[in-house]
């Protein structure tokens, strides 16, 4: 099959036929067409070129591997080309939020005081560590993303799918717990 100009939804339509069959000339010919614009499409989600490029060749692998679910009687074949794209970008969005917590989770400790403090500090270090330990887990985990990693309470919220009010009385009562078990240490 020779590299076409896809210009039309007849032709992208045809593409993606040729590639469900597992046609490569295809498969270019439809990144050719495509790609500048489903490429601006997880830019705007990503906002970041590089990762945005690396989605990009994600979407393709995927359009090779889902051509054949493409069902021309359910629309048009942009739409279905940049939902792919979409779904793509905010994946590698949830993706590196959650290396980012992470991350947050296993250095909390280490960013609490610096290594080169003085001996008091260390031991007070491992008394928050201590307390800490104590600290319900989900109670834990907001007290450290929001007052080592600056959360917000709505940003806790979203990841413990709780109302924001629930937020505020687990970090009051986190804080609550902590001071308590700091105070008989």
């Amino acid at each position: 099959m020779p590299i076409v100009k896809a210009s039309d939804d007849a032709d992208l339509a045809r593409l993606i036929r040729s590639v469900a069959e597992g046609d490569r000339t295809a498969l270019r010919a439809l990144y050719t067409a495509t790609a500048p614009k489903l490429l601006g499409i997880i830019l705007r989600i990503v906002q970041d070129r590089g990762a945005a490029e690396d989605a990009l060749q994600e979407v393709f692998v995927r359009i090779w591997q889902r051509a054949g679910s493409y069902d021309p009687n359910g629309g048009t074949p942009f739409p279905w080309l940049a939902a792919i794209a979409r779904h793509k970008a905010i994946d590698r969005l949830r993706q590196e939020k959650v290396a980012r917590l992470t991350q947050a989770e296993e250095g909390w400790l280490e960013r609490l005081a610096d290594l080169g403090d003085g001996e008091a500090d260390l031991a007070r270090r491992d008394a928050l560590a201590h307390c800490l330990d104590a600290v319900e887990p989900a109670q834990r985990d907001c007290l450290v993303l929001a007052y080592c990693e600056g959360w917000s309470r709505e940003e806790l919220a979203a990841r413990h799918d709780r109302p924001v009010n629930t937020i505020k009385t687990w970090l009051r009562r986190g804080l609550t717990g902590l001071r308590s078990c700091l105070e008989a240490v």
